[in-house]
């Protein structure tokens, strides 16, 4: 019998969803009325998470952004350049899963786009910001959006008080923290180094700003932030040369023209062994693009199947070759990537960073490439931090996230590569109970759930999560 995710008990006169989770381990049991949630965070995910929720519910809604100007769009839509480009087409790019064709339709009305488009980030931020402008509209004093920053949750006898850096506090039913991805982590020859040699948060600078054609870039990652820097700086003109370097040098691979095919139907092994069978054996049948893209109604699923040791094995082993993969980068951008190869303007090299050191108006930096032993030295006049989001919530140096985990309220998941969560997205505390009243939504919650990163993970989280919140399931008959 399919157990029960959130079973309501009863209806409230007010309009608010009353629920109660399974008590099983890990999980919430108590009952409890969501008439006023906050949500810290105002980027794509809590977002989405406020729409859904005034969609359809009758709660009432605060949206907390410290960063006004990504309200809505976060980092990856917020700090856009006019020539960055979507990674997934524009039909699978909509906000909502119930409605699967909503942004290519938008597209096609505002700026003539197809389902087949890649649209840019920028446009897709435009999009985002005219949801949430629609939404305030509809909602009136049902949505509350707030420019400040959280810095502490505390947790009441009936709900939570949220304290803001401008010394205000809101009292809410529940928090939903929604923090994205976090700045990368420096690495250690470069923790002393400070702008502009060393660029720490490549979204928060101008990458290219006073370089000259004789300048050298080193680019610390070959993934796609890496990719948006080489892009970022070729359009800004700059003729120098860039040395792109990572661990195993692998670069997102290209989208192709999508055809229609047999999926699978029957989710595969969850062994890691086996599922790279599975994947090579599918993809001298169909290509390996399809065997990859079949497997996204089961990943989430794979994952959860997975044992902690073969989650930990797939991290060490597998994941930067499942990420070059899996997220693959739009046809006109992988083109302009190799003619910057071709012409000798972007190197990409496999190896590990040993050092670096100060020299006249730039840095050395050693490194030792990838299955040699002898170190080389390349002097570079500016070094752009791309090895992508930080994931260890014991690295993070956010004010509230590190508060809450201090007290305890909050912990790493497992493989530290999030905030450990429940399925239902519940924050779970350091002695290991579910906090009935502290969710998580977003890529933070990829411990629980692995695939969560993306657009068309994110918007199925936070509807899922708005849909438990406000019974709407229910009301579906999805629960029975």
């Amino acid at each position: 019998m399919k157990r029960d995710l959130c079973r309501p008990l009863d209806s409230d006169p007010t309009g608010c969803s009353i629920w109660q989770a399974p008590s099983l381990p890990g999980e919430i049991s108590p009952m409890f009325q969501v008439s006023h949630l906050v949500i810290v965070g105002g980027g794509f995910s809590g977002t989405l998470l406020a729409i859904n929720l005034l969609r359809y519910g009758t709660m009432r809604v605060t949206l907390v952004e410290r960063r006004p100007e990504r309200l809505g769009k976060g980092v990856a839509f917020g700090s856009a350049l006019p020539d960055h480009i979507l990674n997934v087409r524009a039909g699978n790019m909509s906000a909502f899963p119930d409605q699967p064709g909503h942004f290519a339709q938008w597209l096609a009305e505002t700026s003539g786009g197809s389902d087949a488009s890649f649209a840019t980030r920028a446009t897709y931020g435009r999009y985002l910001s005219a949801l949430l402008d629609k939404t305030r509209a509809e909602a009136g004093d049902r949505l509350d959006v707030i420019d400040d920053a959280a810095v502490d949750i505390r947790m009441t006898g009936d709900g939570c008080v949220v304290k803001l850096a401008s010394g205000k506090m809101l009292a809410a039913d529940a928090v939903a923290l929604a923090p994205g991805n976090l700045p990368p982590h420096d690495l250690p020859p470069f923790r002393d180094k400070a702008p502009p040699l060393y660029v720490s948060e490549p979204w928060g600078a101008d990458i290219a700003e006073g370089l000259t054609p004789s300048d050298k870039i080193l680019l610390l990652g070959t993934g796609l932030t890496a990719v948006d820097c080489a892009q970022t700086l070729d359009s800004a003109g700059f003729r120098g040369s860039i040395l792109a370097l990572s661990r195993r040098g692998l670069v997102p691979h290209s989208h192709a023209p999508a055809t229609p095919f047999p999926a699978l139907r029957e989710r595969p092994a969850a062994h890691c062994a086996g599922l790279v069978r599975t994947i090579r054996q599918r993809a001298e049948a169909v290509g390996w693009r399809r065997a990859v893209d079949e497997l996204r109604p089961f990943t989430q699923d794979i994952w959860r199947a997975a044992s902690p040791v073969e989650r930990a094995r797939f991290l060490r082993h597998a994941r930067p070759y499942w990420d070059v993969h899996r997220h693959r980068i739009a046809p006109q951008v992988a083109e302009r990537i190799a003619a910057m190869q071709a012409s000798g303007r972007l190197r990409i090299a496999a190896g590990r960073i040993i050092g670096a050191r100060d020299a006249d108006q730039g840095l050395i930096v050693q490194w030792r490439p990838r299955g040699g032993e002898q170190a080389q030295e390349i002097r570079v006049a500016r070094v752009v931090n791309c090895t992508g989001p930080l994931a260890d919530l014991g690295r993070a140096d956010d004010v509230l996230l590190r508060r809450l985990a201090d007290r305890g309220a909050i912990r790493p998941d497992a493989l530290a590569i999030g905030i450990d969560t429940n399925r239902q997205g519940h924050a779970i505390a350091r002695d290991g109970s579910a906090q009935e009243r502290l969710l998580v939504v977003g890529p933070m919650t990829r411990g629980a759930h692995w695939e969560i990163v993306a657009v068309p993970d994110i918007r199925r989280h936070s509807w899922d999560m708005a849909r438990a919140l406000t019974g709407a399931q229910w009301v579906e008959a999805e629960g029975l």
